[in-house]
């Protein structure tokens, strides 16, 4: 998955350690969700073929120890991804998604109100002046349940790429409501180490490892 990513996303399963102590084992995410009415969760039930990710109900959070003091938080505003569901082998499913790196958005803000820091997040940790987007493309998948799975594939940003296996819920589907046409879920999470793309920018105050959480809908391309 690229999921994001991913993105998967990518980018595309744990928590951020370094910069003071904080380990993956540390935080707990990923829970599931509680049954509603006229969900499935038998991913078999779901029509085979392409589906699109719904951006407006999709999440690309991100965290990374801050001084040992805290997990800073981000994520990003803009992005769009297709996946190919098998529902029968799901195994064989494949997901692209693509994340625009000048869209990252941390909340913090400068004395005039202005988002200047998230363009200097954009570009000293994503290089999104050289590279503007990240992207994820699956390349595997190993079932480990009915409804959870791990997706491996090629992450790219800052002008690296490497493989990365993420852990992936299907949370479940129905016919969309307000869309009529099917829906399906999922929650996925993965750790990645920012050296490894060549982001090393505030090392000491900033962790290697960052948490990547994503929350996707897609819907069915009749």
């Amino acid at each position: 998955m690229r999921i994001i990513f991913l993105a998967a996303a990518l980018a595309l399963a744990s928590c951020a350690s370094g910069g003071g102590g904080v380990t993956l084992g540390q935080v707990v995410a990923g829970a599931r969700l509680a049954a509603a009415p006229g969900v499935s969760n038998a991913i078999a039930d779901a029509p085979a073929g392409a589906y699109k990710m719904d951006a407006g109900h999709a999440s690309v959070t991100w965290r990374v120890a801050h001084m040992g003091l805290s997990l800073y938080t981000g994520r990003f505003e803009r992005m769009a991804g297709v996946l190919t569901l098998d529902p029968q082998n799901p195994v064989l499913s494949k997901i692209e998604t693509t994340i625009e790196a000048k869209s990252v958005s941390t909340g913090h803000r400068d004395a005039q109100g202005q988002a200047s820091f998230d363009a200097k997040i954009a570009k000293d940790a994503f290089g999104a002046e050289t590279h503007p987007q990240i992207k994820f493309v699956s390349t595997s998948a190993v079932k480990k349940s009915d409804t959870a799975g791990t997706v491996t594939g090629d992450l790219t940003f800052n002008g690296v790429t490497k493989s990365v296996s993420m852990d992936v819920t299907f949370n479940g589907g129905r016919t969309h409501p307000f869309y009529n046409v099917y829906a399906i879920g999922f929650s996925g999470q993965t750790s990645i180490k920012r050296s490894e793309f060549g982001v090393t920018n505030w090392a000491g105050a900033v962790g290697d490892d960052v948490q990547i959480l994503i929350e996707a809908e897609f819907l069915h391309q009749p």
